[in-house]
């Protein structure tokens, strides 16, 4: 979640520069930087605060390795290249393979679970 201090700061000092396929939201600091330093970019999240959520071509802008903004069309995208997701891990949708006991299974040609030795 963004906090309050982000939301003003983003009022007072953010310009709105585009949005991703997830919502997420990207800003950068009105007006010339002072001498010296770079431009301020950020982005809001919509949902939890996920890093991975930011996509690419976005990555890209907000670390200063490009410098105009995604204009929504990107690269032109190969065949075999899958389409950005977020990293699912602690979530209900993350990947369990065969067997994962989260999964209510277990792995076939599996020995049976641990028994200890009673005498």
């Amino acid at each position: 979640m963004t906090t309050l201090g982000t939301w003003l700061f983003t009022w007072w000092k953010g310009e709105r520069v585009g949005e991703d396929a997830f919502g997420n939201r990207y800003y950068r600091e009105r007006g010339a930087p002072a001498p010296g330093r770079r431009q301020r970019r950020w982005v809001i999240y919509r949902g939890m605060s996920e890093a991975s959520k930011v996509p690419a071509e976005w990555h890209g802008w907000l670390h200063h390795i490009v410098d105009a903004p995604p204009d929504g069309a990107g690269p032109e995208r190969r065949p075999w290249q899958k389409p950005h997701i977020p990293n699912l891990t602690g979530t209900a949708h993350a990947y369990r393979p065969p067997g994962d006991p989260a999964r209510g299974e277990r792995a076939k040609g599996l020995p049976e679970p641990y028994q200890p030795w009673r005498p």
